[in-house]
């Protein structure tokens, strides 16, 4: 997001916000909503109902940032649970979704667990 900014965590709220909300708005809900710390190192991710828009609200040093991001003729793949609360995923996940990777669909290789080879 900012040159310089140490995100060491990103939320997605999960239900779709109404995004007349702004930084005031939205930051109340990050601390009564998800019960998380607006000004900590995290980006807090919403999206709109009709999931063409994304907004993300973090802390830097001493002010609030909201960024906003609209697709022009597609939608974000987003989590199907659509509750109130908030899934962590990593920067790089964060970095997929942006550019248009379900990572809800997609899956990694399934994780062997041996105890010898013969």
């Amino acid at each position: 997001m900012h040159a310089g900014c140490r995100i060491e965590q990103v939320y997605l709220c999960r239900a779709p916000v109404d995004f007349r909300k702004s930084i005031g708005g939205l930051s109340v809900l990050v601390e009564q909503e998800l019960e998380l710390n607006p000004f900590g190192s995290a980006l807090y991710v919403f999206i709109n109902r009709q999931r063409d828009k994304i907004k993300v609200l973090y802390w830097h040093r001493n002010g609030f940032c909201l960024w906003l991001k609209r697709l022009e003729a597609d939608k974000f793949a987003w989590p199907k649970d659509g509750d109130t609360s908030a899934q962590t995923i990593t920067l790089q996940e964060f970095e997929w979704l942006l550019e248009g990777f379900d990572l809800w669909r997609n899956s990694p290789h399934k994780t062997l667990h041996f105890t010898s080879v013969s």
